[in-house]
């Protein structure tokens, strides 16, 4: 049990504390561990969740509102089809685009929880938000570069085939641009997003600058950037399964129900509610498993790249935990996440 530092002292080395083994971590365990953070502190992680979502669907739904609007339900020449098309088409990818910067930004919130819980410090009240909130700012600039440089690598080799359509080209050149550009963009895409995606948890537990995170991102990723891929992956197989079908399913039912066959402002606005209420709920559901994961991916490249559990062990954590209760940030716990350039672990390497 806790001592009176606040450390579980007489918990096995390798076994987990409060659900999140303090050792390195296989995938299952980390997608468990996100679950469990979820479920030991409901309140904290879904409240923050809830926020997050509610910003980023009611957004998407004005921006739904602006670009469609009542024409999106008396469609009956091709132009205006293609056009509320080409408007959902935008609409989705802005929806997802908003929905990948929230997953960024919660992660970096609920990593404090998962590594006071990783650690085995107590959480107090509002303890995550006291953690996170001196690097709001440069966490939203983090998650926000970690985008912007995905999308732009999506962007450059797509270039070719947007310039020749715009240009009036042969089809052929467009088919040949996009045949290339499309795979190598969406390549360099989830590769950079991946490199650099470690950068969320390290501006708010190492208190590092954006910059410096997301060159601290690179260092702890080189080596295992497959292994990041393939957990990712299913952490967004959940999400889709969950997010998308499962708990939107009730809302999708009541949309067509009382609102299939109106038209007008009002059932308009009507449906748009239900469908936002719907994404909210959702969202805050499946959005702290992905974030997290994330947060969960970075504290195992510590330990198996850095070997930051035996680090921690071997320089007692006792002192830490009482300068984190005399409010001595850079002795209390971020001081436990900030000292961190330690060799590696014996039989492990950059690629371990």
């Amino acid at each position: 049990m806790p001592g009176p530092d606040g450390w579980d002292d007489d918990a096995d080395a390798t076994d987990a504390v409060a659900g999140v083994p303090f050792r390195p971590m296989s995938i299952s365990e980390m997608l468990d561990g996100a679950i469990a953070g979820i479920r030991r502190r409901p309140r904290t992680t879904l409240g923050l969740s809830v926020a997050v979502s509610t910003v980023i669907q009611v957004t998407s739904s004005i921006a739904a509102y602006f670009f469609i609007g009542d024409e999106a339900r008396d469609e009956v020449t091709p132009d205006v089809l293609l056009d509320s098309l080409g408007a959902q088409l935008t609409l989705t990818l802005l929806g997802l685009v908003l929905s990948a910067f929230g997953i960024l930004l919660l992660a970096g919130l609920v990593a404090p929880i998962l590594g006071r819980e990783l650690v085995g410090l107590p959480i107090a009240p509002r303890q995550a938000w006291r953690d996170a909130r001196p690097r709001l700012g440069r966490l939203a600039g983090t998650a926000a570069t970690v985008i912007g440089v995905s999308l732009g690598a999506l962007a450059l080799p797509l270039a070719p085939f947007f310039a020749s359509i715009g240009a009036g080209a042969h089809p052929a050149v467009g088919v040949l641009a996009g045949i290339f550009g499309f795979p190598i963009g969406i390549g360099l895409m989830v590769w950079l997003y991946l490199l650099f995606v470690h950068a969320v948890p390290v501006v708010v537990l190492e208190r590092q600058t954006v910059g410096g995170a997301l060159r601290r991102a690179v260092t702890l990723s080189k080596g295992r950037w497959f292994r990041t891929f393939g957990t990712l992956s299913l952490a967004m197989l959940v999400t889709v399964l969950m997010g998308f079908v499962v708990l939107r399913i009730p809302f999708l039912f009541a949309q067509l129900v009382f609102f299939d066959d109106s038209s007008g402002s009002g059932p308009t606005m009507g449906a748009l509610a239900v469908d936002t209420v719907g994404r909210i709920v959702s969202w805050s559901v499946v959005m702290p498993f992905d974030a997290g994961v994330i947060a969960l991916l970075y504290m195992d490249r510590r330990m198996r790249r850095e070997g930051f559990d035996l680090d921690l062990r071997t320089r007692g954590r006792s002192a830490a935990a009482v300068a984190a209760a005399e409010g001595d940030e850079d002795a209390g716990f971020i001081g436990l996440w900030r000292s961190g350039r330690v060799p590696a672990r014996p039989g492990t390497g950059a690629g371990s």
